[in-house]
């Protein structure tokens, strides 16, 4: 069977709470780990406390039994319209992420997206196959795409459930045993 060489791909969901309060979420990259079935902890580097542009920060990764780091770069911070930053990795290629946000009805069309700069190694293909069972890397990362904004809407809406309510949560916690959970599920998207 050929490798289908990654280039891009995109999915799009709609979430029930305003384009700020998405951006909010996604650009604090503190908090992906609520909604990636990969990343397990993200943190800022060299002093930065936000998303800015050429702000860097630490991803730790986790597929099944293999942990990585990568550190991903901000290349655009644009409040309530767009966050997006590029993960370059030796032997791993590198890939801009983003999150598009526009306002739609009584929420906001999320587009969470990737393009490849340099091309994913046919090597790394290969060994998440042999590794993980990964018969196709781009379906792989679609699939994960979609868990991913599925996860984001859900982490989103409860938050605004909770403020709306008069709560004195304005985010959703982020329990042990949450964590617990998502370290437990098949982990297949990543920075």
């Amino acid at each position: 069977m050929a490798l289908r060489r990654l280039t891009h791909d995109e999915v799009t969901r709609h979430v029930a709470v305003s384009p700020q309060q998405v951006y909010d979420l996604v650009a604090d990259v503190t908090r992906t780990p609520d909604w990636s079935p990969e990343v397990v902890g993200c943190t800022w580097l060299d002093g930065a406390t936000g998303p800015a542009v050429g702000a860097r920060f630490a991803a730790r990764n986790r597929r099944r039994w293999f942990r990585w780091t990568n550190r991903p770069v901000v290349d655009v911070a644009d409040p309530g319209r767009e966050f997006a930053f590029t993960r370059t990795e030796r032997g791993g290629g590198s890939i801009r992420w983003r999150y598009r946000l526009q306002p739609e009805g009584d929420g906001t069309s999320v587009e969470h997206s990737y393009e490849v700069l340099e091309p994913v190694p046919r090597g790394l293909h290969v060994m998440l196959r042999l590794a993980f069972g990964v018969r196709d890397l781009s379906d792989d990362l679609h699939a994960n795409m979609e868990h991913s904004l599925t996860r984001l809407a859900a982490v989103a809406e409860a938050g605004y459930r909770a403020r709306s309510a008069g709560s004195a949560l304005d985010e959703p916690s982020r329990s042990p045993s949450s964590t617990l959970e998502r370290s437990r599920r098949r982990c297949s998207s990543s920075l």
